[in-house]
């Protein structure tokens, strides 16, 4: 279920496009006396044919695009680590011509009970290519949310890819968002 708004202007560091970007999520370990929270970045990717549709592939902390163009190069389940903790590295330039759309959001584990961002400290994300900061967000927006989209990116008539900004929240647990999260598109 979606639950909030936001939105930029699309983003491309130069005339190329946006070719390779990173995605690095962060936030502080729970309390010694509570269990972890364990959130995961994830990425679904669209077809020409259905670009709201469902996804051709998801692509989360246990997998990676069949073609090796996104993966995961850091993972945490705890948080504890210093600045960002888990990394997911998205080579555009590198995807196929059939897919238009990649959306990329981040999902909070509801294994010990309801959490949502608002149940975090230090939260955050930042997307970036090369030195290009893309986004920067603390999910404060959507802090009532168990998961949030962070952003899109989408291919354009030229064959670039440009960024959007799209920070949402939804209230599903990791599974069922990866189905939601493709539903919302740059308004």
């Amino acid at each position: 279920m979606w639950l909030g708004l936001g939105g930029r202007q699309p983003v491309s560091s130069d005339n190329q496009g946006v070719e390779k970007a990173e995605v690095r999520l962060k936030w502080d370990p729970s309390p010694w006396n509570e269990p972890p929270h364990h959130l995961d970045i994830i990425a679904t990717t669209y077809s020409a044919d259905a670009p709201s549709g469902p996804p051709v592939y998801v692509v989360h902390f246990d997998s990676r695009s069949p073609d090796g163009t996104i993966n995961m190069g850091r993972h945490s389940q705890t948080g504890q680590g210093f600045g960002y903790v888990e990394v997911m590295t998205l080579e555009l330039d590198r995807l196929a011509p059939s897919f238009t759309r990649v959306v990329v959001g981040v999902a909070i584990h509801q294994n010990n009970g309801p959490k949502t961002f608002g149940h975090l400290s230090n939260a955050g994300v930042l997307v970036v290519e090369r030195y290009t900061e893309l986004l920067k967000d603390d999910f404060a927006q959507v802090s009532g949310s168990t998961a949030a989209t962070i952003g899109e990116f989408t291919r354009n008539a030229s064959g670039a890819w440009e960024f959007h900004g799209l920070v949402r929240g939804f209230d599903s647990d990791p599974v069922v968002f990866t189905a939601e999260m493709g539903s919302v598109t740059q308004p």
